[in-house]
């Protein structure tokens, strides 16, 4: 289906690699790339269960912009184990403006679509910290 604001489609893969990583729990995290030939948003890369953070945010390109899922798994304060799924906006400040204003007006329709309630917008690996992350656990 084609986005109205950007014009970009959403490959059917994505769908189907998120409910696997939220339902079945097989993969860790899942990067998304806008193909902008074609243009549309394809599954770049997924992570397996046992990769760690470092692996996920050393996956996101350091000069172009991605969408991401990841599931992040903590203990809350009362030892529950607990875990939830972050949407992750990558957009580097040294990124080409086009590349972030396509990422940026189609950023909506995929996060709804995707069902994700937990955002993160990253522009540099600081802002995808994963102390951050727990951060915004509690």
């Amino acid at each position: 289906m084609v986005n109205a604001a950007s014009g970009v489609a959403v490959d059917d893969e994505y769908k189907v690699k998120f409910m696997e990583l939220k339902r079945k729990k097989e993969y860790r995290y899942i990067i998304f790339k806008m193909d902008q030939a074609a243009p549309k948003i394809t599954v770049e890369k997924t992570g397996a269960p046992n990769e760690s953070y470092d692996e996920f945010t050393n996956s996101l390109p350091e000069g172009d912009c991605r969408y991401a899922v990841y599931h992040f798994e903590f203990v809350t304060k009362d030892n529950c184990q607990k875990s939830k799924i972050f949407f992750i906006s990558w957009s580097p400040d040294v990124s080409r403006v086009r590349s972030k204003m396509l990422y940026a007006s189609s950023k909506d329709r995929l996060k709804r679509e995707l069902d994700v309630h937990h955002e993160v917008q990253a522009t540099d690996t600081t802002e995808v910290d994963v102390e951050r992350l727990k951060e915004r656990c509690h």
